[in-house]
């Protein structure tokens, strides 16, 4: 095989380039007969943080609520009472479970400084220490930062009947979140404003500068205290958001932060007969999630709720990708973020049929340790569905807001990591869908990434990296052959399954599976027929070639169905299964990310085939001189 492609790529001819095709072709039939180990490890995705890929990418403005007038309206609901917005809680109660001995619960020495933080210790970071009570909200939509911030002017207005409150607010650093502080501070007035209401109507309210206090502070790798001490003036309080800055390391350590903060907060309100609350204000779920269930434990030890003001997760993927312009050469960067997938661990497809996600479609829910910080603390999690101006990939200009009603059965199970993954090993189902997701990973199987763009348009160069490409494209065509057994073979199970979130994750992931087989062997057959004709580029500019996505099939030639034993019938059922699975998806789920990814995936097309394009030289001579941010 191996001779077969070195023989390719010197021959002067195209037949061999062929030839080695379906010698590949052939193998992958005979692999059909081999047994694939399915590891069954958890995922440990590696992040590559730059793409500089030139891709054409929705634009759009970012909407948020410019309403800065001071709400007369002093209802107030509980974080913990059932809301009938998307993603809200309506499960009873989870009674707490007994929470072993363990060195994890020794309280570590933390000290917060203007400038650095000083984290606890990697014996405590990542211990998961159970499940305690529900009791706050998972999913308050609203239409901007202005209806947020009146949403948490009730909350407290709620808990400063009882006592008085010491908040202090938590921005990230990221440079995708400069806009965000911008609104926040300017709809600061609404909460101080409201409370100023609420002074002169409630007893136990009477002097707002006597009950509330604020403390802004501002994270990244480290920590930076933006009052010298915490205050009740508004004007103090907007000047210290405009103070934040950007963090440069990229690094965003969440848990961490919201741990120290707890801790050294907590003394200061003690000592004023104070009840602490935390306002969490960011765009990603950080770089240290494994410490999610520390935070809970301190947060409900000490009785402080967390309110967190962020994004919706990206559609079963930890990813989202923002895009930059360099200002001097007006050269256009995708910089990956970390997101966060809506559940303990993604519960979909991580691979699009030629190499890993490039989409931004909405989950409908938050991302997984935020939300499940602030139901387990009696705080708030606020769906922000405003269009974000950066955002960038596949599905980012999409509906980013889902109906109540179609959502209710297919909330995340929210438990700790632990048990989440214990109740999925418990189910012959569900395992079987993790082996896939975790089988067709190109995260962690990097030979299933094959390359979309950029090929070279000299003859030799092309042969050269075709030959590479060809090899892969057949093994994971192998992998998803693998894959729909499994997928097949569980088919009874699914009418067992009470879970609406994975009966939907087992009719996408069939589908896709069956259409990326059919997406791959178009690859072959257009990489064949390019390198039989290759073409002259049409446009003096053009200086690559790109693969590109079409509803278009293209019909293997006589040769080719000699050799493969591929017929034009047999392609053409392979993709009506894969059109009805996808059908079906929709039909099953409509109203959901589910039946929006099949849309979309059905809207793309399986054909395949190359086109000519442009890359600006200057990504290669003026790289090093390009300073990409990190997000």
């Amino acid at each position: 095989m191996t001779r077969g492609i070195l023989l390719m790529a010197r021959a002067r001819d195209y037949s061999a380039f062929f030839t080695s095709l379906i010698v590949h072709a052939v193998i992958l039939f005979a692999m059909g007969m081999i047994h694939h180990h399915l590891t069954e490890n958890q995922p440990e995705v590696a992040i590559e943080t730059i793409f500089d890929d030139v891709r054409d990418q929705a634009e759009f403005e970012q909407v948020l609520e410019t309403d800065l007038s001071v709400s007369e309206n002093l209802s107030v609901t509980s974080g913990g009472t059932v809301s009938t917005n998307v993603g809200a809680t309506s499960a009873p109660a989870i009674s707490s479970q007994k929470i072993e001995k363990s060195e994890s619960l020794k309280e570590p020495e933390i000290k917060i400084t203007a400038g650095e933080i000083t984290a606890p210790g990697d014996d405590i970071l990542g211990e998961d220490l159970g499940v305690g009570e529900v009791t706050g909200e998972v999913g308050a939509v609203v239409e901007g930062y202005g209806t947020a911030m009146s949403r948490i002017s009730k909350e407290l207005i709620r808990i400063m009947r009882e006592e008085k409150i010491l908040v202090v607010w938590l921005f990230d650093e990221s440079g995708s979140m400069k806009d965000d502080q911008k609104e926040i501070r300017d709809n600061f007035n609404k909460i101080y404003g409201e409370l100023g209401i609420a002074a002169k109507q409630e007893s136990k309210t009477r002097s707002r500068d006597q009950t509330l206090q604020t403390a802004i502070l501002s994270y990244g790798a480290g920590v930076h205290v933006h009052t010298a001490k915490p205050t009740t003036d508004l004007k103090e309080v907007q000047d210290a958001i405009t103070k934040i800055p950007i963090d440069e390391s990229g690094l965003e350590n969440m848990c961490q932060t919201v741990s120290a903060t707890i801790d050294k907060y907590t003394v200061m309100a003690r000592r004023t007969d104070r009840r602490l609350c935390l306002v969490l204000v960011t765009d990603e779920s950080g770089d240290d999630g494994a410490a999610v269930e520390e935070v809970i434990t301190r947060a409900k030890r000490l009785k402080t709720p967390i309110y967190i003001l962020g994004r919706e997760s990206v559609f079963g993927y930890p990813y989202a990708r923002q895009k930059w312009t360099d200002p001097k050469y007006n050269l256009p960067f995708w910089i990956q973020i970390n997101r966060g997938p809506e559940t303990a661990f993604p519960e979909s497809l991580q691979y699009d049929g030629l190499h890993g996600r490039w989409d931004a479609f909405s989950a409908g829910f938050g991302p997984y340790e935020q939300v499940r910080i602030a139901r387990e603390t009696g705080g708030i999690f606020f769906v922000l569905p405003g269009k974000e101006q950066r955002l960038a990939g596949a599905g980012s200009d999409q509906q980013r807001q889902y109906r109540f009603q179609d959502m209710k059965e297919y909330q995340p199970l929210l438990l700790s990591r632990r048990d989440y993954d214990a109740s999925r090993s418990a189910s012959k189902f569900r395992t079987a869908i993790w082996k896939v997701i975790v089988t067709m990973n190109p995260h962690l199987d990097k030979q299933l990434n094959v390359r979309e763009l950029y090929y070279p348009l000299k003859k030799q160069e092309f042969y050269a990296i075709g030959s590479k490409e060809v090899p892969k494209a057949i093994r994971a065509m192998g992998l998803l052959q693998k894959s729909v057994d499994i997928l097949e073979s569980i088919k009874p199970l699914r009418a067992q399954e009470k879970s609406s979130r994975w009966r939907a994750a087992y009719d996408l992931t069939l589908a896709q599976c069956l259409a990326y087989r059919v997406r791959l062997f178009q690859f072959c057959l257009a990489m064949d027929q390019h390198a039989k004709n290759m073409p002259v580029p049409k446009e003096k500019k053009s200086n690559v070639w790109n693969v590109r996505r079409g509803k278009k099939m293209l019909p293997p030639d006589p040769e080719q169905v000699k050799l493969t034993k591929v017929s034009v019938e047999q392609l053409d059922e392979q993709l009506k299964k894969a059109e009805a699975q996808y059908k079906f998806v929709m039909k099953e789920h409509a109203g959901t990310p589910w039946a929006q990814r099949a849309q979309f995936e059905l809207g793309q097309g399986f054909g395949m085939y190359f086109a000519e394009g442009f890359r600006s030289p200057l990504y290669d001579q003026k790289r090093k001189e390009i300073k990409v941010p990190k997000l």
